[in-house]
């Protein structure tokens, strides 16, 4: 099987990952707080798909067909299944999996990423990454049982053909709550890095590359779980949820190494939640990330090189967002892509990449 290079996330360019909230139990930020967010234009949702609440959607991907159609795949926690969906309609066209052990079965799957014809699921309570070809969902392996020990979100590149390097967050607690920070020096296991081949005959190989994560009190990863790359600038972003402490998007350089630098103070009104890249035609491009607020979801973008803020909006439904997926390659409904995103945890909805454009006046690179 020849991969054709879509990569999701929880990724960016058709996949970001990823990844999203948790049932983990957050202290609200100090009374005495003052954040200041980014005065939101709208811009109107395309569909918003029928509500499934039983589901507890968290993370979406994108996987495109041989016959162009596109699908929308999101992870289901409470379900232990993924939900897979139209993305031009947001139609819902079947489930895949059930709670279980077993290859092809998850428990408590939450980020996704597609990788060519391969979808990487993040299982947090199987304690793994597994692995399954598409469009049949085929289990072909799985990798991290032995490393992971409370994994969310995920992020891939292709380091060379058949190669990639995957990121994978991993959010162990303590306490009977599990709502405990580990000590300061168990925090440079936050991330943890794998390598990952396809043979010719598309079997799975993965080697441990180590973990890494800032140590300080001051910039140390306390809850994580969204996760994304840019590989023309040597960046992730990580997303750390803990409000306890302050809710941002900090960023990391592919070795693991903190630069000291994060998404500009006071951005998030909420949590810092789903976050993708959208890269325009001429190498610029924008970071959009979630704040995730109820009742209206605040999509913050900014520059892809300096990080600097560059509009915000929100949409007419979408609320309490996890996961989102940006879709840059035309669909039918969608000539100019797509940003998907989840919404409160019951269904999915979709944004007209041109319509962000416009209302956002962005580089005209970057419009239809």
């Amino acid at each position: 099987m020849t991969p054709r290079l879509f990569v999701s996330v929880a990724l960016a360019l058709a996949t970001l990952i990823t990844a999203c909230s948790t049932t983990r139990p957050v202290a609200p930020p100090p009374a005495t707080a003052q954040v200041a967010t980014p005065e939101p234009r709208t811009v109107l949702e395309r569909y918003v798909s029928p509500e499934s609440a039983q589901d507890e959607l968290d993370s979406l991907a994108t996987w495109t067909a041989e016959d162009g159609a596109t699908w929308l795949i999101a992870t289901a926690k409470s379900t232990h299944r993924l939900v897979v969906f139209d993305a031009d309609s947001g139609q819902r066209l079947r489930d895949v999996g059930g709670e279980g052990a077993k290859p092809g079965e998850f428990n408590r799957p939450n980020g996704i990423a597609v990788y060519g014809d391969y979808a990487f699921v993040v299982e947090r309570d199987n304690h793994r990454v597994q692995v399954l070809s598409l469009p049949d969902f085929k289990p072909v392996g799985s990798f991290g049982d032995k490393q992971l020990r409370s994994p969310y979100g995920i992020w891939l590149t292709e380091t060379e053909p058949g190669e990639l390097e995957v990121y994978i967050t991993d959010s162990f607690m303590y306490g009977k709550k599990f709502d405990e920070v580990p000590p300061l020096a168990e925090l440079d296991q936050r991330v943890r890095r794998f390598r990952v081949q396809f043979d010719q005959a598309g079997r799975l190989r993965s080697t441990y590359a180590g973990s890494f994560g800032d140590t300080t009190q001051e910039a140390g990863l306390r809850m994580v779980e969204s996760i994304a790359g840019d590989p023309g600038n040597d960046r992730l972003l990580i997303a750390d949820e803990d409000r306890r402490h302050e809710s941002t998007l900090r960023e990391y350089s592919f070795s693991g190494k903190y630069t000291g630098r994060s998404l500009p103070q006071d951005s998030f009104g909420a949590e810092a939640e789903g976050v993708a890249l959208w890269s325009c035609a001429d190498g610029s491009g924008y970071w959009i990330a979630v704040d995730q607020l109820a009742p209206l979801t605040i999509f913050h973008l900014f520059d892809r090189a300096t990080l600097e803020p560059r509009g915000s909006f929100e949409g007419e439904t979408t609320a309490h967002t996890d996961g989102v997926a940006l879709h840059a390659a035309s669909t039918k409904t969608f000539p100019s892509g797509a940003l998907f995103a989840v919404h409160d945890d019951k269904s999915v909805t979709a944004f007209d990449l041109a319509e962000v454009a416009r209302v956002l006046q962005l580089s005209p690179t970057c419009a239809p």
